[in-house]
């Protein structure tokens, strides 16, 4: 259990990397990441996974905390609100933030692919909202791998983490590496991919029930969607049947009613009814 420290300067060098918060690049140069708000801190203190290096709390934050403070072994760095706002550059209205390190990142592997069962693969998203939003709905749906295809934005980029709700602290991620053969990798492991598509010569996808317990489903970026190489490379390509002007759906979106469908539809032994709901 750490006691809390006072912080009553802007330049407390115990605080120095907050005032990094909006700088991606000098925290990503030092393996670090940031996390806001009390809830995904909250969520980030209780994974194992994670190694937090500090947390800096208003009392009104720590106090609503409790338990997970008293049991982190991070410092916790005590501070007022506005002197919070100075050091982190903008208005913390939640009160809360923590710096954790990074881990090595990985690249995918057969070894990898086997262990998992469902899983997102991500070509070309980069906006942080829709990563977030994306990892949200893996954890929701039951995704144990999301692969980061080419130019898809960083899940530990904290509104990413927000978004998310600390989804992307929680569902396991990869770079796809070598692309599109990344997706062969996923194939040769037994998953059946869906790429997803607003094309009309694509297959309805409540048409679609799963040649296995393996299913990852591609999803591409709005407006471009899919490389031509990325759909060759899937098994079959799915679309969602829109009524009205509208041929396509948000990606979070059309990832989360993919998901939902095959998580309905499983043809292994992890089938189970998604939980509804949550914070």
């Amino acid at each position: 259990m750490a006691v809390p420290v006072r912080i009553d300067t802007l330049d407390d060098p115990r605080v120095a990397e907050y005032r990094h918060v909006t700088n991606p690049a000098h925290l990503l140069a030092r393996s670090l990441f940031v996390v806001e708000g009390r809830l995904v801190v909250e969520r980030l203190l209780a994974l194992p996974q994670w190694q937090t290096h500090s947390v800096l709390v208003t009392q009104a934050a720590s106090d609503n905390l409790g338990a997970p403070l008293d049991r982190t072994d991070a410092a916790i760095y005590l501070t007022e609100q506005s002197l919070m706002n100075q050091i982190a550059g903008f208005n913390i209205h939640r009160g809360c933030l923590a710096l954790a390190a990074r881990q090595p990142e990985r690249t995918l592997d057969h070894a990898g692919a086997d262990r998992a069962q469902r899983a997102l693969i991500l070509e070309g998203v980069s906006n942080p909202d829709n990563i977030g939003g994306l990892f949200r709905s893996a954890e929701a749906f039951g995704v144990d791998l999301v692969v980061l295809g080419p130019e898809c934005g960083d899940p530990l980029y904290r509104k990413a983490i927000r978004t998310s709700m600390g989804s992307t602290l929680a569902v396991p991620f990869v770079r796809a590496g070598d692309w599109p053969a990344a997706i062969g990798v996923l194939r040769a492991s037994r998953f059946q991919v869906v790429a997803l598509t607003p094309a009309a010569s694509a297959l309805p996808i409540s048409s679609i029930t799963p040649a296995g317990p393996k299913v990852a489903i591609l999803v591409g970026a709005e407006g471009a969607g899919l490389s031509a190489p990325a759909m060759a490379a899937a098994d079959l390509r799915a679309r969602i049947p829109m009524s009205g002007a509208i041929d396509s759906l948000n990606v979070t979106t059309a990832a989360s009613i993919a998901l939902y469908h095959f998580s309905l539809h499983s043809a292994g032994p992890r089938a189970r009814q998604p939980r509804v709901g949550g914070r």
